[in-house]
């Protein structure tokens, strides 16, 4: 099947998937309880054929389809959960689940990706294994996340892949564009809970305490050189104190006060160096001002690193697809953080990213009005599609 068959195709596939994308979002579920959209997946991709095996990181599951005799083996992986947000897009298809909403497109990638699935079962274009890996929990935001726990759920050993490949929607760019990047694409994303111990006393008696308040806002503005004089000005570095809490009376110094931070890089060496500083300033300025400090540094997300042939294939393919006009060969480097990158640690491959769009519904995704555009399903579909042919052509 040519290319401009296969956009032709997923046009016309498109409009039995929008109403399936909409019934995944007035039906979210949260990471690690995506029971009713696993039902979905399964019970679609069993009727088209796929050996189906459910149990994956909990509630994850993979669909494999053999055709020929290549022994070549392709992942394409979707993720499936939503947000504890309250949902503000007014659409009539809005989330029924209190307090969820697919903020992030997730039920978008699980349709183009499903899509994409019955086209190629009904084309019987390839030859190899293709295995549709659809991923519960990426939001978890922990280094014991969707992708952590599929793995370690045997992930690769049983569904072994050449490469793999993953998509998420992005809003500013325009909607179906493709945009490829080489090397570190995403950063890491670990996460700082500091507790700075001083003595409490009376407000109009400081000298008598250690005051643990004054000892956070110095560590507030040091933490600003971290980025600013310790890291090389070349590199990518984010250090923000997103909670800072202590005290409830204001003439009462309080015996603690505590931080949260979120830290994120480009490069795994400069990830170390950030925690080496953090750690050292926030002792070194508690006792500074007589109070202790009390760090637990957790890691998150590992910096997401595209691997020079696959993303190659893969701009490639988005290029004889949508043309030049709309693909992004080498787009910007994000700050925000997948854990498609724990797989892409483990298997060369590819993340790219498809336009969402400028209108409404399309402002930042993890927000209350995000909402996938539906053109996407088509554009989506035809390149997994496009991608999976080439791949075990």
């Amino acid at each position: 099947m040519t290319f401009e068959a296969i956009l032709k195709s997923a046009q016309g596939h498109a409009k039995e998937f929008i109403p399936i994308r909409r019934d995944i979002h007035q039906h979210p579920e949260l990471p690690f309880k995506e029971e009713r959209t696993g039902d979905l997946v399964a019970k679609h991709l069993e009727s088209w054929g796929y050996l189906v095996e459910r149990g994956f990181g909990g509630t994850g599951l993979v669909g494999q389809l053999k055709r020929g005799s290549s022994q070549r083996k392709l992942g394409l992986r979707a993720d499936m959960d939503a947000l504890p947000i309250n949902e503000q897009t007014g659409a009539d298809y809005a989330s029924q689940n209190a307090g969820v909403m697919h903020a992030c497109g997730h039920d978008g990638h699980t349709t183009m990706l499903l899509c994409a699935a019955k086209m190629l079962a009904e084309s019987k274009g390839f030859s190899g294994t293709l295995n549709l890996i659809f991923q519960p929990a990426e939001e978890d935001g922990t280094d014991q996340s969707g992708a952590v726990r599929m793995m370690d759920d045997g992930l690769f050993t049983k569904y072994p892949c050449d490469a793999i490949f993953g998509m998420h929607n992005m809003p500013g760019f325009p909607q179906g564009t493709l945009v490829f990047r080489d090397g570190a694409m995403m950063a890491s994303s670990d996460k700082v809970y500091i507790t700075i111990k001083g003595h409490g006393g009376h407000g109009a008696m400081p000298h008598n305490a250690a005051d643990p308040v004054v000892a956070a806002a110095s560590l507030v503005m040091a933490l600003q050189t971290v980025v600013a004089r310790n890291v090389d000005p070349q590199q990518t570095a984010v250090v923000t104190v997103g909670v800072l809490q202590a005290g409830r009376a204001n003439n009462v110094i309080p015996d603690e006060a505590k931080l949260q931070l979120s830290v994120r890089a480009l490069d795994p060496h400069v990830r170390k160096l950030l925690e080496e500083r953090i750690t050292a300033l926030t002792h070194a300025q508690a006792e500074s001002f007589g109070a202790k400090a009390e760090i637990d540094y957790r890691r998150g997300y590992a910096v997401l690193v595209n691997s020079p042939k696959e993303t190659e294939f893969a701009r490639q393919v988005g290029l004889d697809l949508v043309g030049t006009r709309n693909v992004v060969p080498q787009g910007p480097a994000l700050t925000g953080s997948e854990d498609f990158a724990f797989m892409l640690e483990k298997q060369p491959g590819c993340y790219l990213l498809i336009g969402n769009g400028d209108g409404p519904g399309t402002c930042m995704v993890h927000n209350s009005g995000y909402n996938f555009n539906d053109d996407n399903v088509a554009v989506g579909a035809a390149y997994w599609t496009a991608l999976a042919q080439r791949y075990l052509a």
